[in-house]
């Protein structure tokens, strides 16, 4: 009950600022991100002292959707469960289970020394799947797939920007590079805080996160197994500098430190755990 009044009380105040402008679609990433597990207490605590320097992201609750690609072998996220300096990961992304015609994102993920860089390029969910099934019926992923102004990509008009244009091809390497296929669904509900002073500044909180290794499309549902148990957010803060001295304050109060966690890295661990019990 303590529970659901709270997130009735953290709903209502997002429902508040439905009325800034709308979001830009942003599409390069260059930030710190550092992630904490956080049960109901925790998160009572914090969200009060949030909303004196935050506001509530204006499209309040939202149920985020992906794809992540990898090999038979699981290379990529084995890799990155390993914690190397560097990693990458490739997936195609949805803000709620999308139709044909709503927008999906097609992205790039890496991390070097602790430093995030995401680059995605907009699509309907009709053309990443003309453009998956393009590059995967070529059967020659580098080259010239996709020509300056040419076939077979010239309808798709973000692609006639440079800057699109190069991460498509970067797109291509990794698929080609390590072989990738759909390979497991993830999907969290989340809200987000975007801080007063400096709308860089982030943090948010994901729950009900669940993941399935079958039907493996964007629109075919957000079910799946959960992963964390009820009660429990993952909370992630995400910085292009320095973390503000009064968040780092109460971190190191409520004595909460940072936690490593992929969704996707601890979807993989419990399949592999489940599989050695049988």
């Amino acid at each position: 009950m303590e529970q659901a009044l709270e997130e009735k009380s953290v709903q209502d105040s997002m429902q508040d600022s439905e009325q800034e402008a709308p979001r830009i679609i942003q599409q390069v990433f260059k930030r710190v991100e550092k992630k904490y597990l956080v049960n109901t207490e925790q998160f009572n605590r914090l969200i009060p002292l949030l909303e004196q320097y935050m506001h509530y992201d204006e499209y309040g609750l939202t149920t985020i959707c992906n794809i992540y690609f990898d090999n038979s072998s699981y290379e990529l996220i084995r890799t990155s469960i390993e914690r190397p300096s560097y990693k990458e990961k490739f997936r195609i992304r949805s803000y709620g289970v999308p139709t044909e015609d709503d927008t999906v994102f097609l992205e790039i993920k890496k991390k070097y020394k602790g430093v995030v860089y995401k680059r995605r390029i907009p699509f309907k969910l009709k053309e990443a799947r003309e453009i998956l099934d393009t590059l995967y019926a070529s059967k020659r992923l580098t080259g010239n797939i996709i020509p300056e102004g040419g076939e077979p990509y010239s309808k798709y008009g973000i692609l006639n920007d440079y800057t699109n244009n190069q991460m498509m091809h970067e797109i291509e390497y990794i698929i080609n590079h390590y072989k990738l296929h759909p390979s497991w669904f993830v999907a969290y509900d989340r809200f987000a805080m975007f801080g007063n002073d400096d709308p860089e500044f982030r943090v948010t909180f994901d729950k009900n996160i669940r993941t399935r290794t079958d039907e493996l499309t964007l629109d075919a549902g957000d079910r799946g197994a959960k992963i964390i148990k009820d009660g429990c957010y993952l909370m992630e803060i995400k910085t292009t500098g320095a973390m503000p001295m009064w968040l780092v304050k109460e971190l190191s109060d409520m004595k909460l430190y940072p936690y490593s966690f992929s969704k996707y890295g601890n979807a993989y661990k419990r399949k592999v755990m489940e599989e050695h019990a049988e």
